[in-house]
Protein backbone atom coordinates (compact mmCIF):
# COMPACT_ATOMS: atom_id res chain seq x y z
CA UNK A 1 0.00 0.00 0.00
CA UNK A 2 1.46 3.36 -1.03
CA UNK A 3 1.28 6.42 1.18
CA UNK A 4 -1.99 8.29 0.71
CA UNK A 5 -1.60 11.80 -0.73
CA UNK A 6 2.02 11.30 -1.84
CA UNK A 7 2.96 11.51 -5.52
CA UNK A 8 -0.56 12.01 -6.88
CA UNK A 9 -0.24 15.10 -9.11
CA UNK A 10 2.13 17.39 -10.97
CA UNK A 11 3.97 20.35 -9.51
CA UNK A 12 1.71 22.76 -11.36
CA UNK A 13 -1.43 21.04 -10.10
CA UNK A 14 -0.03 21.17 -6.57
CA UNK A 15 0.70 24.91 -6.87
CA UNK A 16 -2.75 25.51 -8.35
CA UNK A 17 -4.30 24.00 -5.22
CA UNK A 18 -2.80 26.79 -3.08
CA UNK A 19 -4.18 30.30 -2.55
CA UNK A 20 -3.10 33.45 -0.71
CA UNK A 21 -3.87 32.95 2.99
CA UNK A 22 -2.74 36.37 4.26
CA UNK A 23 -5.44 38.74 3.02
CA UNK A 24 -7.08 39.15 6.44
CA UNK A 25 -3.94 39.11 8.62
CA UNK A 26 -3.96 41.57 11.55
CA UNK A 27 -0.53 42.99 12.35
CA UNK A 28 0.67 44.00 15.81
CA UNK A 29 -0.60 47.51 16.53
CA UNK A 30 0.77 50.55 18.35
CA UNK A 31 -1.20 49.84 21.53
CA UNK A 32 0.31 46.38 21.88
CA UNK A 33 3.85 47.69 21.47
CA UNK A 34 3.13 50.22 24.22
CA UNK A 35 1.73 47.46 26.44
CA UNK A 36 4.95 45.50 25.96
CA UNK A 37 7.01 48.50 26.99
CA UNK A 38 4.82 49.06 30.03
CA UNK A 39 5.18 45.44 31.10
CA UNK A 40 8.94 45.52 30.69
CA UNK A 41 9.24 48.77 32.64
CA UNK A 42 7.10 47.44 35.48
CA UNK A 43 9.34 44.37 35.69
CA UNK A 44 12.49 46.49 35.57
CA UNK A 45 11.25 48.75 38.37
CA UNK A 46 10.36 45.72 40.47
CA UNK A 47 13.83 44.21 39.99
CA UNK A 48 15.86 47.41 40.23
CA UNK A 49 17.06 47.38 36.61
CA UNK A 50 17.64 50.97 35.50
CA UNK A 51 17.54 50.34 31.75
CA UNK A 52 18.06 47.72 29.06
CA UNK A 53 19.70 48.03 25.67
CA UNK A 54 17.78 46.60 22.69
CA UNK A 55 20.06 45.80 19.77
CA UNK A 56 18.94 45.71 16.14
CA UNK A 57 17.03 42.46 15.75
CA UNK A 58 13.94 40.80 17.17
CA UNK A 59 14.09 42.37 20.64
CA UNK A 60 14.13 45.84 19.10
CA UNK A 61 11.22 44.82 16.89
CA UNK A 62 9.27 43.24 19.74
CA UNK A 63 9.29 46.33 21.95
CA UNK A 64 9.33 49.18 19.41
CA UNK A 65 8.06 47.74 16.11
CA UNK A 66 11.25 48.82 14.37
CA UNK A 67 12.70 46.25 11.98
CA UNK A 68 16.44 46.68 11.60
CA UNK A 69 19.26 44.27 10.91
CA UNK A 70 22.32 43.93 13.11
CA UNK A 71 25.63 44.99 11.56
CA UNK A 72 29.01 46.42 12.50
CA UNK A 73 27.33 49.79 13.15
CA UNK A 74 25.52 50.11 16.47
CA UNK A 75 21.79 50.63 15.95
CA UNK A 76 19.39 50.05 18.82
CA UNK A 77 17.48 51.60 21.66
CA UNK A 78 17.72 52.18 25.38
CA UNK A 79 14.55 51.24 27.21
CA UNK A 80 14.70 52.94 30.63
CA UNK A 81 12.74 51.68 33.63
CA UNK A 82 10.90 54.99 33.51
CA UNK A 83 10.43 57.30 30.58
CA UNK A 84 10.64 57.19 26.79
CA UNK A 85 12.55 54.81 24.56
CA UNK A 86 15.79 56.37 23.30
CA UNK A 87 17.11 55.32 19.88
CA UNK A 88 20.79 55.27 18.91
CA UNK A 89 21.88 55.21 15.27
CA UNK A 90 24.38 56.61 12.75
CA UNK A 91 23.46 60.11 11.60
CA UNK A 92 23.19 59.09 7.94
CA UNK A 93 20.49 56.53 8.85
CA UNK A 94 18.16 58.97 10.61
CA UNK A 95 15.76 59.36 7.68
CA UNK A 96 15.34 55.62 7.26
CA UNK A 97 15.09 55.14 11.01
CA UNK A 98 12.25 57.66 11.27
CA UNK A 99 10.49 55.87 8.41
CA UNK A 100 10.67 52.57 10.31
CA UNK A 101 9.62 53.95 13.70
CA UNK A 102 6.37 52.68 15.20
CA UNK A 103 7.05 53.70 18.78
CA UNK A 104 8.50 57.19 18.62
CA UNK A 105 11.32 58.48 20.77
CA UNK A 106 14.39 60.69 20.60
CA UNK A 107 17.07 59.55 18.15
CA UNK A 108 20.65 60.05 19.36
CA UNK A 109 22.99 60.10 16.39
CA UNK A 110 26.69 59.55 15.88
CA UNK A 111 28.92 60.35 12.92
CA UNK A 112 31.13 57.69 11.41
CA UNK A 113 34.27 58.86 13.25
CA UNK A 114 32.49 59.14 16.59
CA UNK A 115 31.93 56.51 19.30
CA UNK A 116 28.38 55.20 19.64
CA UNK A 117 29.41 53.76 23.00
CA UNK A 118 30.25 57.17 24.40
CA UNK A 119 26.91 58.34 23.03
CA UNK A 120 25.25 55.46 24.89
CA UNK A 121 26.92 56.53 28.15
CA UNK A 122 25.95 60.17 27.55
CA UNK A 123 22.32 59.15 26.93
CA UNK A 124 22.22 57.29 30.25
CA UNK A 125 23.32 60.51 31.98
CA UNK A 126 20.56 62.41 30.20
CA UNK A 127 18.11 59.83 31.58
CA UNK A 128 19.38 60.67 35.10
CA UNK A 129 21.10 57.31 35.38
CA UNK A 130 24.10 59.05 36.89
CA UNK A 131 25.29 56.68 39.60
CA UNK A 132 26.21 53.02 39.49
CA UNK A 133 23.14 51.16 38.22
CA UNK A 134 22.15 47.78 36.84
CA UNK A 135 21.87 47.85 33.04
CA UNK A 136 20.69 44.94 30.92
CA UNK A 137 22.25 44.18 27.54
CA UNK A 138 20.18 42.50 24.83
CA UNK A 139 21.33 38.88 24.80
CA UNK A 140 21.78 38.96 21.01
CA UNK A 141 24.16 41.92 21.10
CA UNK A 142 27.54 41.28 19.50
CA UNK A 143 30.37 41.23 22.02
CA UNK A 144 32.19 44.18 20.44
CA UNK A 145 29.16 46.41 21.11
CA UNK A 146 28.83 45.25 24.72
CA UNK A 147 32.57 45.64 25.22
CA UNK A 148 32.44 49.19 23.90
CA UNK A 149 29.49 50.09 26.11
CA UNK A 150 30.96 48.74 29.34
CA UNK A 151 34.25 50.53 28.73
CA UNK A 152 32.39 53.80 28.13
CA UNK A 153 30.42 53.44 31.38
CA UNK A 154 32.44 51.15 33.68
CA UNK A 155 30.65 52.27 36.85
CA UNK A 156 27.52 50.29 36.01
CA UNK A 157 26.70 46.64 36.65
CA UNK A 158 25.96 44.82 33.41
CA UNK A 159 23.52 41.90 33.22
CA UNK A 160 21.91 39.80 30.52
CA UNK A 161 18.69 41.56 29.51
CA UNK A 162 16.98 38.23 28.85
CA UNK A 163 15.68 38.44 32.41
CA UNK A 164 13.41 41.15 30.95
CA UNK A 165 13.10 40.22 27.28
CA UNK A 166 12.34 36.55 27.88
CA UNK A 167 9.93 37.42 30.69
CA UNK A 168 7.89 39.46 28.23
CA UNK A 169 8.32 37.54 24.99
CA UNK A 170 7.57 34.02 26.25
CA UNK A 171 3.94 35.00 26.95
CA UNK A 172 2.18 35.44 23.62
CA UNK A 173 -0.84 37.71 23.21
CA UNK A 174 -3.98 36.76 21.29
CA UNK A 175 -2.71 38.72 18.27
CA UNK A 176 0.64 36.94 18.36
CA UNK A 177 -1.05 33.55 18.63
CA UNK A 178 -3.23 34.40 15.63
CA UNK A 179 -0.18 35.33 13.54
CA UNK A 180 1.64 32.14 14.48
CA UNK A 181 -1.52 30.15 13.76
CA UNK A 182 -1.79 31.63 10.28
CA UNK A 183 1.88 30.95 9.53
CA UNK A 184 1.45 27.35 10.69
CA UNK A 185 -1.68 26.89 8.57
CA UNK A 186 0.19 28.19 5.53
CA UNK A 187 3.15 25.87 6.02
CA UNK A 188 0.93 22.85 6.61
CA UNK A 189 -0.82 23.57 3.29
CA UNK A 190 2.61 23.77 1.65
CA UNK A 191 3.58 20.43 3.22
CA UNK A 192 0.51 18.72 1.79
CA UNK A 193 1.10 20.20 -1.66
CA UNK A 194 4.76 19.15 -1.52
CA UNK A 195 3.95 15.53 -0.68
CA UNK A 196 1.41 15.41 -3.49
CA UNK A 197 3.90 16.24 -6.26
CA UNK A 198 6.80 13.95 -5.33
CA UNK A 199 7.97 11.46 -7.94
CA UNK A 200 10.77 8.94 -8.23
CA UNK A 201 13.94 10.69 -9.35
CA UNK A 202 13.16 14.15 -7.96
CA UNK A 203 16.03 15.71 -6.03
CA UNK A 204 15.94 17.36 -2.63
CA UNK A 205 17.07 20.60 -4.30
CA UNK A 206 14.07 20.54 -6.63
CA UNK A 207 11.74 19.95 -3.67
CA UNK A 208 13.27 22.88 -1.79
CA UNK A 209 12.66 25.12 -4.81
CA UNK A 210 9.04 23.98 -4.99
CA UNK A 211 8.51 24.65 -1.28
CA UNK A 212 9.83 28.19 -1.66
CA UNK A 213 7.47 28.83 -4.58
CA UNK A 214 4.57 27.25 -2.68
CA UNK A 215 5.15 29.47 0.35
CA UNK A 216 4.97 32.50 -1.95
CA UNK A 217 1.70 31.15 -3.39
CA UNK A 218 0.10 31.11 0.09
CA UNK A 219 1.23 34.69 0.76
CA UNK A 220 4.66 34.49 2.39
CA UNK A 221 7.83 36.00 0.97
CA UNK A 222 9.16 32.46 0.57
CA UNK A 223 10.76 29.97 2.94
CA UNK A 224 12.25 31.19 6.18
CA UNK A 225 14.16 27.90 6.16
CA UNK A 226 13.84 24.52 4.49
CA UNK A 227 15.29 21.06 5.12
CA UNK A 228 14.45 18.21 2.73
CA UNK A 229 16.01 14.78 3.31
CA UNK A 230 15.56 11.39 1.65
CA UNK A 231 16.51 7.93 2.89
CA UNK A 232 19.54 7.58 5.16
CA UNK A 233 20.10 11.35 5.08
CA UNK A 234 16.92 11.74 7.16
CA UNK A 235 18.86 10.34 10.15
CA UNK A 236 20.84 13.60 10.30
CA UNK A 237 18.53 16.04 12.16
CA UNK A 238 19.69 19.13 10.27
CA UNK A 239 20.69 17.52 7.02
CA UNK A 240 23.72 16.63 4.96
CA UNK A 241 25.84 18.56 2.46
CA UNK A 242 24.93 16.70 -0.73
CA UNK A 243 21.43 16.56 -2.30
CA UNK A 244 19.67 13.21 -2.64
CA UNK A 245 17.46 11.67 -5.31
CA UNK A 246 14.15 10.08 -4.33
CA UNK A 247 13.61 6.36 -4.78
CA UNK A 248 10.93 3.87 -3.79
CA UNK A 249 10.85 3.03 -0.09
CA UNK A 250 12.72 6.17 0.99
CA UNK A 251 11.81 7.99 4.16
CA UNK A 252 11.01 11.60 3.23
CA UNK A 253 11.63 14.25 5.91
CA UNK A 254 10.58 17.84 5.21
CA UNK A 255 11.10 20.59 7.81
CA UNK A 256 10.16 24.12 6.77
CA UNK A 257 8.54 27.37 7.81
CA UNK A 258 7.70 30.92 6.81
CA UNK A 259 7.02 34.32 8.35
CA UNK A 260 3.75 36.22 8.76
CA UNK A 261 4.26 39.77 10.06
CA UNK A 262 7.54 38.56 11.52
CA UNK A 263 6.05 35.53 13.30
CA UNK A 264 7.25 32.09 12.34
CA UNK A 265 5.97 28.65 11.47
CA UNK A 266 8.03 25.49 11.80
CA UNK A 267 6.53 22.11 10.88
CA UNK A 268 8.14 18.77 10.05
CA UNK A 269 6.46 15.90 8.29
CA UNK A 270 7.99 12.46 7.74
CA UNK A 271 6.49 9.74 5.57
CA UNK A 272 7.55 7.08 3.08
CA UNK A 273 7.59 7.33 -0.70
CA UNK A 274 6.02 4.04 -1.64
CA UNK A 275 5.25 1.26 0.81
CA UNK A 276 6.54 1.58 4.39
CA UNK A 277 8.60 -1.31 5.74
CA UNK A 278 7.62 -2.88 9.07
CA UNK A 279 10.60 -1.15 10.74
CA UNK A 280 9.71 2.24 9.29
CA UNK A 281 6.14 1.76 10.44
CA UNK A 282 7.16 0.77 13.98
CA UNK A 283 9.52 3.71 14.42
CA UNK A 284 6.99 6.16 12.95
CA UNK A 285 4.42 4.99 15.50
CA UNK A 286 6.94 5.35 18.33
CA UNK A 287 7.68 8.91 17.23
CA UNK A 288 4.00 9.82 17.19
CA UNK A 289 3.44 8.24 20.60
CA UNK A 290 6.38 10.18 22.06
CA UNK A 291 4.98 13.40 20.62
CA UNK A 292 1.56 12.70 22.18
CA UNK A 293 3.16 11.80 25.54
CA UNK A 294 4.94 15.17 25.54
CA UNK A 295 1.72 17.02 24.67
CA UNK A 296 -0.25 15.29 27.43
CA UNK A 297 2.45 16.15 29.99
CA UNK A 298 2.23 19.88 29.22
CA UNK A 299 0.02 21.17 32.01
CA UNK A 300 -0.16 24.60 33.64
CA UNK A 301 2.32 24.90 36.51
CA UNK A 302 4.37 21.85 35.55
CA UNK A 303 8.04 22.45 34.74
CA UNK A 304 9.09 22.57 31.08
CA UNK A 305 11.51 19.74 31.81
CA UNK A 306 8.61 17.40 32.62
CA UNK A 307 7.49 17.53 28.97
CA UNK A 308 10.87 16.33 27.78
CA UNK A 309 10.83 13.64 30.48
CA UNK A 310 7.49 12.31 29.24
CA UNK A 311 8.67 11.88 25.66
CA UNK A 312 11.97 10.33 26.70
CA UNK A 313 10.34 7.98 29.23
CA UNK A 314 8.05 6.63 26.53
CA UNK A 315 10.96 6.04 24.18
CA UNK A 316 12.90 4.27 26.91
CA UNK A 317 9.90 2.04 27.59
CA UNK A 318 10.04 0.70 24.02
CA UNK A 319 13.79 0.13 24.06
CA UNK A 320 14.98 3.38 22.51
CA UNK A 321 17.60 5.62 24.07
CA UNK A 322 17.91 5.88 26.98
CA UNK A 323 18.68 9.56 27.49
CA UNK A 324 20.16 11.06 24.31
CA UNK A 325 21.50 7.78 22.98
CA UNK A 326 20.56 6.57 19.52
CA UNK A 327 18.60 4.77 18.28
CA UNK A 328 16.47 7.30 20.11
CA UNK A 329 16.06 11.06 20.49
CA UNK A 330 19.44 12.88 20.52
CA UNK A 331 18.13 16.36 21.30
CA UNK A 332 15.57 18.24 23.42
CA UNK A 333 11.86 17.71 22.84
CA UNK A 334 11.03 21.28 21.89
CA UNK A 335 11.73 24.99 21.72
CA UNK A 336 9.74 28.17 22.03
CA UNK A 337 8.77 30.09 18.89
CA UNK A 338 7.68 33.60 17.98
CA UNK A 339 9.73 36.28 16.26
CA UNK A 340 12.68 33.87 16.50
CA UNK A 341 12.53 30.30 15.28
CA UNK A 342 14.07 29.15 18.58
CA UNK A 343 13.30 31.22 21.66
CA UNK A 344 12.27 30.81 25.28
CA UNK A 345 11.25 28.62 26.97
CA UNK A 346 12.75 25.26 26.00
CA UNK A 347 11.33 21.79 26.58
CA UNK A 348 14.55 20.29 27.83
CA UNK A 349 15.53 18.14 30.78
CA UNK A 350 15.81 19.91 34.14
CA UNK A 351 14.27 23.18 32.90
CA UNK A 352 12.30 24.31 35.99
CA UNK A 353 10.38 27.07 34.15
CA UNK A 354 6.69 26.55 35.00
CA UNK A 355 4.35 26.21 32.04
CA UNK A 356 2.07 29.24 31.81
CA UNK A 357 -0.68 30.45 29.49
CA UNK A 358 0.57 32.04 26.28
CA UNK A 359 3.76 29.99 26.03
CA UNK A 360 4.34 28.36 22.62
CA UNK A 361 6.42 25.27 21.89
CA UNK A 362 7.55 22.92 19.18
CA UNK A 363 6.95 19.25 19.97
CA UNK A 364 9.53 17.17 18.07
CA UNK A 365 11.19 14.30 19.97
CA UNK A 366 12.90 13.10 16.78
CA UNK A 367 13.96 9.49 16.39
CA UNK A 368 17.37 8.88 14.85
CA UNK A 369 18.10 5.36 13.63
CA UNK A 370 21.77 5.61 12.58
CA UNK A 371 22.69 4.39 9.08
CA UNK A 372 18.99 3.81 8.31
CA UNK A 373 16.63 6.79 8.63
CA UNK A 374 15.16 9.38 10.95
CA UNK A 375 11.58 10.19 11.89
CA UNK A 376 10.64 13.69 13.00
CA UNK A 377 7.04 14.74 13.51
CA UNK A 378 6.99 18.38 14.54
CA UNK A 379 3.89 20.33 15.46
CA UNK A 380 3.57 23.26 17.82
CA UNK A 381 1.20 23.89 20.69
CA UNK A 382 0.46 26.80 23.00
CA UNK A 383 -0.57 26.79 26.60
CA UNK A 384 -4.05 27.86 27.69
CA UNK A 385 -5.36 27.97 31.24
CA UNK A 386 -7.03 24.63 30.46
CA UNK A 387 -3.85 23.02 29.12
CA UNK A 388 -2.06 22.64 25.78
CA UNK A 389 -3.70 23.36 22.41
CA UNK A 390 -2.26 22.35 19.04
CA UNK A 391 -1.59 24.94 16.36
CA UNK A 392 -1.65 22.08 13.84
CA UNK A 393 -2.98 18.60 14.38
CA UNK A 394 -0.31 15.89 14.47
CA UNK A 395 0.31 13.76 11.42
CA UNK A 396 -2.46 11.17 11.15
CA UNK A 397 -0.58 7.96 10.26
CA UNK A 398 2.35 6.75 8.21
CA UNK A 399 -0.09 5.58 5.51
CA UNK A 400 -2.12 8.81 5.55
CA UNK A 401 0.09 11.57 6.97
CA UNK A 402 -2.33 14.42 6.21
CA UNK A 403 -5.53 12.65 7.24
CA UNK A 404 -6.99 12.83 3.71
CA UNK A 405 -9.05 9.63 4.10
CA UNK A 406 -11.00 11.01 7.07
Amino acid sequence: MTTHGVGIQSQQQALDSLTNMTTDVQAIGYEEYQQRINRAQAYMQEHNIAAIYLNAGTNLTYFTGMQWYASERMVGAILPAKGTVQFIAPTFEIGTLIDYQVIEGPIHCWQEHESPYQLFAKTLLELDITVAATIGIDESTAFFIFDGIRQAAPQHTWINADTVTAHCRMHKSATELALIQRAMDMTLAVHQATASMLYEGITTTEVETFINTAHKKVGASGNYFCIVLFGEASSFPHGVKEPQTLKQGDVVLVDTGCKVEGYLSDITRTYVFGTPSPRQRTMWDHEKNAQIAAFNAAQIGKPCGAVDDAARNYLTSVGLGPDYNVPGCPHRTGHGIGLDIHEWPYLVRNNPQPLQAGMCFSNEPMLVIPDEFGIRLEDHFYMTEAGPKWFTQPSHSIDDPFGLKE
